[in-house]
C-alpha cells in the first residue's frame, strides 16, 4: 500500500512544457505590422483556455469577448460592436475573481484602445490598417532600418566590402555600430522560433573588421545649397554624411578638439577602440564633409549667424551635463559625475583612483563604464548601487556580467541618502538606504520604495554619479528655440516650428539615447532638409543581395563573443571583446531565416533599395 509517490514529469506534461516554450519563443519574435484584432483574439483564447471556470467574468465574459472579436476580425456588426466590446472587457477587469480573468480583459481594452482605427477598419471596410505589410522583424525595429538579411547574406558569401557598402546605406556608422550598438534587432529577430536569436551585431564586426578599404559612394552634383550642423557626434555626423552625398555642402561645428561626441568622450578605449571610430568618421569627412572645431555655437558663433549664412541649419547636440541626486553632500571633493570624469578620460585628463575605494551611483551602460574604468584606473574596489534589483537595470546584461567579472560589485536595492565627509571636505562614505521593490509604474518596471531597515554606510574615496545626463540647451533657448523639459521642441520630420530653417534630432530632442538611435535621427533630418531645400535626393547602393537557398535549419546553438582574459586589469584599457572567427560566423550567417524572403517578405514589405 503506498501512500505517497515520488513525482516525475510524464510524456504528456513534457510535451505540454515544450509547448509553452515554442509558444513564448514566437510571440516574442513576433514581426510588425501583424493584425491587432487577430492578435488579440488569439491570446483571447489562450486565456479563455486557461480559466478555471469558477466565475462567471472569466467563464462567460471571455468567451463573449471572444465571439465579439470574431464577428470584428469577419467584419459582421456596426462600429457600436467596439464600445461593447470595450464595456465587457471593463466589467470582467472589474469583476473577475483572478488574474487569469481581469488581465485577459486589461489586454483587449489596451488593444482596442491602441488600436480602435484598425478595428473600426474592419467592422466597415473589412480589411486591416496594420496587416497591409508584414516588415522585415530585424529591420522594421532598427531605428536606422538598416538592411540585416541582406548584410548577413553578403558576408556568408564572402563579400564583407558590399556588406559594409549596404550597411552605409543606411547607417554612416558600421564598425562603430559592429562593437558597441545595443543591438534591438536581435529582440525581435525570428530565430527565436526555433533557438536563439542570431547574433547579428557580432557579424557586423566581422564585416567591417574583414572588409579593407571600402571605396566612397557617388555624390549627387552641387546643389549649391549650406547646411550647418551645430554637434559632431553621431547624429550630427550622419546627417552631414548623407546631406553632403545628396549634393548639399555641410559644415560641421563641433565645441571639442575632436569629432565624435558621446562616442569619442564616453565609450571607453576597451569597448570602442580610437581607431575604429577614427576610420569610421575619417570615411565621412572624405565625402566632403568640413568640420570647424574648437567652436561652441552659442559662444564664439551665435546660431542668429548660422541661420543667416546657412540655407538650414540641424541641431544635434550630445547629452553631456550631469543630473544631480539632490542630496546632502552631493558637492564634496571626490564626487564627480561620470560624464564628466569620462570626458575628461577623453581628454587625456586622468584621474588618480590606485589603491582607492569607489562608489558608482547608477544603473545604466554610463554606470557600467565608470565601475568597469574605475577599475582599469587603479581603484582598490568599486561598488556600484543602484536602488532597484539587478534584473532592472538599464545596462546590457553583457555589460553587467563583464563588469562582475572584471571584480566590480553590484548593490542592488540600496538608493544613496547623504554623502559624509571628512575633515577637509572630501567624501568618506555612502549612506544609502535599503529599498523594497514594489508596485510596477506606467513604464512597466516594479518601482522601488524605502524598506525599513536602517541606512547602510558604504566606505569610500571617491563618488561617481550615474544617473542620467542632460542637455545644454540655454544657448539655443535664448535664440527662440522651443523647448520643453530641457529638450529641444521639433516635430517627427526634426523640423523647429517657428524657427525658419532649423531642424533638430538625436539627444536634443529625445534626451539621452544611444548611437543607432542618433543616427536614425540624423537619416531622417538629412531626408527633409533635402526635401526642405526644395529637393527629393535619393540614397540607394549598387549591391545586389544573394538569393537564399532552400536549405534546413535545424535547432543550433547561438556564437556569443568571447572576452579576452585580463589577468592584471590595472592600466589595461585594450579591447575585451574578441570578434568571431571565419568558421564561426559562417555558421552564424547561416542559421539567418531570411526574412527578406520568405514569410511574406517578397509579398508584403520585403527589401527597401533606396530611400
Amino acid at each position: 500500500m503506498r501512500r505517497l509517490v515520488i513525482e516525475t514529469p510524464g510524456q504528456s506534461q513534457r510535451v505540454l512544457e515544450g509547448l509553452y516554450r515554442d509558444m513564448q519563443r514566437r510571440i516574442g519574435s513576433s514581426p510588425l505590422g501583424l493584425c491587432p484584432v487577430d492578435m488579440a483574439l488569439n491570446f483571447l483564447r489562450v486565456c479563455h483556455a486557461q480559466t478555471c471556470g469558477k466565475c462567471v467574468p472569466c467563464r462567460v465574459g471571455l468567451g463573449q469577448l471572444t465571439k465579439m472579436l470574431e464577428s470584428v476580425l469577419d467584419g459582421e456588426g456596426e462600429p457600436e460592436l467596439i464600445d461593447r466590446i470595450e464595456m465587457t472587457a471593463e466589467v470582467i477587469l472589474d469583476t473577475a475573481d483572478c488574474a487569469i480573468g481581469y488581465e485577459a480583459a486589461r489586454m483587449v481594452l489596451q488593444g482596442v484602445r491602441g488600436f480602435r482605427d484598425d478595428y473600426e477598419e474592419h467592422l466597415l471596410r473589412g480589411r486591416c490598417i496594420c496587416g497591409l505589410e508584414h516588415a522585415i522583424p530585424c529591420t522594421a525595429v532598427c531605428p536606422a532600418h538598416v538592411d540585416v538579411p541582406g548584410y548577413i547574406a553578403l558576408v556568408k558569401a564572402g563579400r564583407c566590402e558590399d556588406a559594409v557598402r549596404l550597411i552605409r546605406k543606411d547607417n554612416p556608422f558600421p564598425a562603430v555600430c559592429g562593437y558597441v550598438c545595443e543591438h534591438p534587432c536581435e529582440a525581435s529577430c525570428r530565430r527565436h522560433m526555433v533557438d536563439d536569436a542570431v547574433n547579428i551585431c557580432g557579424i557586423k564586426r566581422y564585416a567591417v573588421d574583414h572588409a579593407g578599404q571600402v571605396p566612397l559612394p557617388p555624390r549627387a552634383e552641387p546643389t549649391g545649397k549650406r547646411v550647418a550642423i551645430v554637434g559632431g557626434g553621431p547624429g550630427g555626423l550622419t546627417a552631414a554624411y548623407f546631406l553632403t552625398l545628396m549634393g548639399h555642402k555641410t559644415v560641421v561645428y563641433e565645441q571639442r578638439h575632436k569629432l565624435g561626441g558621446m562616442l569619442r568622450y564616453g565609450i571607453p578605449d576597451y569597448r570602442l577602440p580610437p581607431e575604429v571610430l577614427d576610420g569610421d568618421i575619417q570615411y565621412i569627412l572624405d565625402t566632403g564633409v568640413e568640420a570647424v572645431l574648437d567652436t561652441e555655437v552659442g559662444g564664439s558663433v551665435t546660431l542668429e549667424q548660422l541661420k543667416a549664412e546657412y540655407d538650414a541649419v540641424y541641431i544635434s547636440i550630445g547629452a553631456h551635463d550631469d543630473k544631480k541626486l539632490g542630496i546632502e553632500g552631493e558637492d564634496n571633493r571626490n564626487v564627480v559625475s561620470a560624464v564628466k570624469m569620462l570626458r575628461g578620460i577623453g581628454e587625456g585628463e586622468i584621474p588618480d583612483l590606485k589603491g582607492k575605494r569607489v562608489c558608482v551611483i547608477g544603473g545604466g551602460n554610463v554606470a557600467m563604464d565608470a565601475t568597469r574604468t574605475s577599475l582599469r584606473l587603479g581603484a582598490e574596489h568599486v561598488t556600484c548601487v543602484y536602488r532597484r534589483r539587478e534584473e532592472d537595470m538599464t545596462a546590457l546584461p553583457e555589460e553587467i556580467e563583464e563588469a562582475k567579472a572584471e571584480g566590480g560589485e553590484i548593490l542592488a536595492l540600496h538608493a544613496p541618502a547623504r554623502i559624509e565627509a571628512d575633515e577637509s571636505g572630501a567624501c568618506a562614505a555612502l549612506w544609502a538606504q535599503p529599498q523594497l521593490i514594489s508596485r510596477v509604474g506606467r513604464d512597466g518596471r516594479p518601482a522601488p520604495k524605502q524598506a525599513s531597515q536602517p541606512p547602510v554606510r558604504i566606505p569610500c574615496d571617491y563618488i561617481i554619479v550615474a544617473i542620467g545626463q542632460a542637455i545644454h540647451t540655454q544657448p539655443f533657448e535664448t535664440s527662440g528655440i522651443g523647448t520643453r523639459r530641457g529638450a529641444i521642441q521639433a516635430e517627427r520630420s526634426c523640423f523647429v516650428p517657428g524657427s525658419g530653417n532649423v531642424f533638430a534630432g538625436g539627444d536634443a530632442v529625445s534626451g539621452p539615447a544611444t548611437v543607432i538611435r542618433a543616427v536614425a535621427a540624423g537619416k531622417v533630418a538629412a531626408d527633409n532638409i533635402d526635401s526642405f531645400l526644395g529637393y527629393h535626393h535619393t540614397i540607394t547602393v549598387d549591391v545586389e543581395v544573394p538569393a537564399p537557398q532552400l536549405t534546413n535549419s535545424p535547432a543550433c546553438g547561438r556564437v556569443n563573443l568571447r572576452s579576452r582574459n585580463i589577468p592584471h586589469i590595472d592600466g589595461d584599457f585594450d579591447l575585451v571583446s574578441q570578434g568571431m572567427t571565419e568558421e564561426e560566423c559562417q555558421q552564424e550567417c547561416g542559421r539567418c531565416l531570411r526574412c527578406d524572403h520568405f514569410g511574406y517578405g517578397v509579398f508584403k514589405g520585403g527589401r527597401n533599395v533606396k530611400w
